[in-house]
């Protein structure tokens, strides 16, 4: 049984999720909005640890939360003047957009709420997953494996680094 303490902890974690997660989509400065990025991705680690994934949650904070912002910080200042705020965006098809934004969170939520036994046995179809076979799944190089579309986004996000060097140098 959980406590009332963990239930709270996830309560705030999830609404910092959200708030940060909008502010990330909808701030002007580019700077800002990365970091309101790193706030979420420390939020998720802290789900990830109550969980008890400390793996999954280590490699949350050092992969994405230290990695690859830093990544999209360094991509930033070489390529943009972060100090200069962007335009308002004008667009007539606001209501669009808010439309297929609410339908994906119906959607969302129907499937959550849809499966009498969300996140146990029923998902995973009675076979019983643990973090070993995870790491085998996600290192392996078999035919399910995920080592080799591991290792191509790697090239991608390196030649993506290098791209954005040669446009910093044409300036």
């Amino acid at each position: 049984m959980e406590s009332v303490g963990n239930i709270i902890l996830y309560f705030i974690v999830a609404i910092a999720i959200i708030v940060f997660s909008v502010l990330t989509v909808t701030t002007r400065k580019i700077l800002r909005s990365a970091t309101y990025l790193l706030f979420v991705l420390f939020a998720t680690a802290i789900i990830y640890f109550q969980m008890d994934y400390q793996f999954l949650g280590a490699v949350q904070i050092a992969v994405y939360a230290g990695g690859i912002l830093v990544l999209f910080v360094f991509a930033i200042m070489l390529t943009q003047q972060p100090g200069k705020s962007a335009e308002a965006l004008a667009s007539h098809r606001r209501w669009l957009g808010l439309t297929a934004a609410l339908a994906g969170v119906a959607l969302c939520g129907y499937g959550l709420f849809s499966y009498a036994n969300f996140g146990g046995r029923l998902i995973t179809g009675g076979v019983d997953i643990n973090m070993e076979k995870i790491g085998q799944f996600l290192l392996s190089t078999d035919k399910f494996g995920y080592l080799l579309p591991f290792e191509a986004i790697s090239v991608l996000l390196l030649a993506c680094i290098i791209g954005g060097v040669v446009i910093a140098r044409r300036r």
